[in-house]
C-alpha cells in the first residue's frame, strides 16, 4: 500500500502526462523530444581546432529560434556484469599463464572499484514544442461523441509532432556540423531514462541501445 501511495504522490508532482510515439507529452500539452549526444574531447584539440569548435557552436546557438536544454546525467556504474564476463573468459582460457593474469586483472578491477566510484556520464538535448493555442472542444464536438474527439486529438498531435520533428532535425544537423553525433530516444528508452533519473539508487542496467549506436 505504501508503494502505491508513494507512486501516486510522485506522479502527482511530475510534469509528464504520458510518453508515446517517441515523444514526452507534458500536462500543459507541451511536447518534448530527447536526443542522446556524444561529447567532444575539447582539451585534446589544438588551439585552432578549439577556436573552430567554439565558432561553430556559437553559430549553431545563434541559428536557433527556440529554446533547448542540455542535460548531463551521471550514474554509478555497475561493474559486476563486466567482472562476470571476465570470469567466463578465465574459465575458458587454456593457457595457464593467461588464466593467472586474468585472475590478477579481475582482482585489480575489484580493488579499484572498491576504492573509488566509477561513474558513467551521458549527455542529452531536450527539444521543446509548445502549442501556442490549445483549441477547446465546442459543445457540438462533445455532443458528436468521443470518436470524433479522439480523431481530432490524434490529428492535432501528429501536426504538433511534425513541428517538433523539424526542430529535432535542425538541432541534429547543427550539432553534427560541430562533430557531435545524436540519436533520438524512442518511447522505451525515454521511459527507461526517466526511471533512472527518478531512481538514482537503482542498479545500473546495460546502457541504452542508442549509446551503442552513437559509438559506431
Amino acid at each position: 500500500m505504501a508503494q502505491k501511495i508513494n507512486a501516486a504522490s510522485i506522479q502527482k508532482h511530475l510534469e509528464i502526462n504520458e510518453i508515446k510515439d517517441d515523444v514526452v507529452i507534458l500536462k500543459n500539452k507541451g511536447l518534448r523530444a530527447i536526443l542522446m549526444a556524444t561529447s567532444i574531447n575539447f582539451a585534446l584539440k589544438s588551439t585552432d581546432e578549439q577556436d573552430a569548435v567554439i565558432y561553430q557552436y556559437q553559430n549553431f546557438l545563434n541559428s536557433l529560434d527556440f529554446p533547448l536544454q542540455i542535460m548531463a546525467a551521471s550514474r554509478k556504474f555497475d561493474i559486476e556484469p563486466y567482472i562476470l564476463s571476465m570470469k567466463e573468459k578465465q574459465a575458458k582460457q587454456e593457457n595457464e599463464l593467461l588464466r593467472i593474469q586474468t585472475t590478477e586483472y579481475i582482482d585489480f578491477v575489484k580493488g579499484l572499484t572498491q576504492m573509488t566510484n566509477i561513474m558513467t556520464q551521458s549527455f542529452y538535448i531536450i527539444i521543446p514544442y509548445n502549442p501556442s493555442t490549445i483549441k477547446k472542444l465546442s459543445f457540438l464536438d462533445q455532443f458528436l461523441g468521443k470518436k470524433k474527439q479522439t480523431d481530432a486529438q490524434d490529428q492535432a498531435f501528429q501536426l504538433l509532432k511534425n513541428n517538433l520533428w523539424q526542430r529535432v532535425e535542425f538541432v541534429s544537423a547543427g550539432l553534427r556540423g560541430i562533430g557531435i553525433k545524436t540519436a533520438l530516444l524512442n518511447t522505451e528508452e525515454l521511459i527507461e531514462l526517466f526511471y533512472k533519473l527518478y531512481n538514482p539508487e537503482a542498479k545500473e542496467e546495460p546502457e541504452l541501445q542508442k549509446a551503442k549506436e552513437l559509438r559506431k
